[in-house]
């Protein structure tokens, strides 16, 4: 009876050293979302990863498809010529390294810009962001996977 006594305690407390790495052998999102587009027209994608060891680095990328809408503006905020815009689309995306707490969590964002422009206007006007759209946002990390963020996240700056 003492050996089986014995035997049950050594089991119990093997399988409370092992739960800790068992947790941390399953990293996942808790959450993943978007807010924006800002003033500047960039996108936040802020996110929270649990499940990793302490003190473990990993790379996120968010990444979306986006549209924006550039327009000559003159100096008194008018745009003269409604053929001085354009229109650009592409993939976009940002990455960073972050490094989880004891806790096994990371807690961060990443900042997704509108595509550049090549919009070349006349002497006394200046390139603008007009308007902007993400779709097929989506985040994912190393080792952890990708989350998809649903939805269409746009502003307009000015109707052009």
């Amino acid at each position: 009876m003492r050996r089986v006594s014995i035997a049950l305690l050594i089991f119990g407390v093997l399988v409370a050293l092992m739960a800790p790495a068992a947790l941390a052998a399953s990293p996942h999102f808790i959450s993943a979302s978007a807010s924006g587009p800002n003033a500047s027209g960039s996108l936040t994608v802020p996110f929270k990863i649990a499940g990793l060891g302490a003190n473990e680095t990993i790379t996120v990328t968010a990444t979306a498809d986006a549209t924006a809408v550039y327009a000559c503006q003159n100096n008194a905020g008018n745009f003269p010529n409604a053929a001085n815009k354009q229109q650009v689309s592409g993939p976009v995306s940002d990455s960073g390294q972050f490094t989880s707490g004891k806790n096994g969590q990371i807690t961060g964002s990443l900042t997704l810009s509108p595509p550049p422009s090549t919009l070349n206007c006349p002497s006394g006007q200046h390139a603008v962001l007009a308007s902007v759209s993400y779709t097929n946002v989506q985040i994912s990390a190393t080792g952890v996977g990708a989350e998809s963020i649903p939805g269409t996240f746009s502003r307009t700056f000015f109707n052009v």
